[in-house]
């Protein structure tokens, strides 16, 4: 039987000092003087609309992401979370991470833009290399990184994120394992370390930059996951790791087929419509001018049909390491678990996934091959 799943919130703040050449996100370049104070007017407007879909719950997770949401004053941060707050009740313990790049925090930020109620930060690091960072087109250098990363340690933070990515135009394993040393002696609770791929739309799909070829990459990825296991590290998630206790809850929501709203330019949302029996999929119009002008901020809605839910579950859920309870499909999707058998047996003969009377789980082999365990469910 269907059922409400937790409700988190995501927040997109489009601008950023400029485009990173190998970005494929909703973001443009800062041109003259933000308008915060109509956005963030603009952003409760849009929230307003949403209050149907909440059905009574609290939000118990919030992530501000952008473009680059560190490009806004603490002020007025603070006077979004507050018109949140105004129209959902925040739950005890809420996490509400903001997204950051180095090159634009200030020292006396940090502890501004915790006041203002954010209690966690994920720094956009990339890496610790210029040469790399130059490559990368980032506005921010090595010291830069490491005192963002130290400010946001003492600010009153419950946790930060750091943001590294490998497989970098030329970089070696050398290069590669030296990124998560440094990373790793600023003592960050939670790392996100993902593969640079080419994505269509940005300009190194069109100038495409010399990558490590398949063979440095596994290498990289078999010794960096190892390196972050030493270091205390808990992969509980394809590419995110954490000391214990220091997940994230807004992604691991996302992963188990929760419910989130998504306000802001071209911000997705998915929702339960519990009487309705209907898993919605919503987007908000993609472009700055079109949003500020808007009354109505939905671009389209689309239903995710029973036939379709299996696979959006298991797309999802199938990032996260931990077992699948079979009461956990069955919750968001509201069918029965019976429903993937077939998927499930094809999945267990190919070592892939095991079974219990409750559970279903990963095997190495399947954590390792995800692409090929969802075809087994096409």
């Amino acid at each position: 039987m269907l059922t409400l799943p937790p409700l988190s919130l995501y927040i997109h703040i489009p601008w950023c000092v400029q485009k990173c050449p190998y970005c494929d996100f909703n973001s443009h370049g800062q041109n003259g003087e933000l308008p915060q104070q109509e956005y963030v007017d603009a952003l409760l407007a849009d929230l307003r609309n949403d209050l149907h879909y909440v059905q009574g719950r609290k939000i118990h997770t919030i992530f501000i992401g952008g473009g680059t949401p560190s490009l806004f004053d603490a002020a007025q941060i603070e006077r979004l979370l507050t018109g949140v707050n105004e129209m959902i009740p925040f739950s005890g313990q809420i996490e509400i991470t903001m997204e950051a790049n180095p090159g634009t925090l200030e020292h006396d930020d940090f502890e501004a833009y915790s006041k203002a109620g954010v209690t966690r930060l994920s720094i956009g690091v990339q890496s610790f290399s210029t040469d790399k960072l130059n490559l990368l087109g980032r506005i921010h250098g090595k010291d830069e990184a490491e005192v963002a990363a130290q400010k946001a340690q003492s600010s009153g933070y419950r946790s930060f994120n750091l943001d590294l990515m490998h497989g970098l135009p030329n970089q070696s394993f050398e290069e590669a394992m030296a990124d998560i040393d440094t990373a790793a002696k600023l003592s960050p609770p939670h790392l996100s370390w993902y593969q640079l791929t080419i994505e269509q739309n940005t300009l190194f799909h069109s100038k495409p930059p010399q990558l490590p070829d398949d063979e440095a990459l596994w290498h990289i990825y078999e010794q960096g996951q190892k390196k972050l296991a030493d270091l205390g590290y808990e992969q509980y998630e394809i590419s995110a790791y954490a000391k214990p206790g220091f997940q994230c809850q807004h992604n691991i929501n996302y992963w188990q087929f929760g419910d989130y709203l998504g306000i802001g330019c071209g911000a997705h949302g998915k929702v339960t419509l519990l009487e309705q029996n209907q898993i919605l999929r919503t987007v908000k119009i993609k472009h700055p001018k079109g949003y500020l002008a808007a009354d109505e901020y939905t671009f389209d809605t689309v239903e995710v049909t029973e036939d379709e839910r299996p696979l959006e579950y298991l797309m999802n859920r199938f990032r996260l390491m931990s077992a699948i309870p079979k009461a956990e499909f069955e919750q968001r999707t509201g069918l029965s678990h019976r429903v993937i058998a077939q998927g499930i047996e094809k999945a267990k003969n190919k070592t892939l996934l095991i079974e219990n009377e409750t559970h279903w789980e990963l095997t190495a082999k399947g954590k390792m091959f995800v692409n090929e365990l969802l075809s087994q469910f096409c």
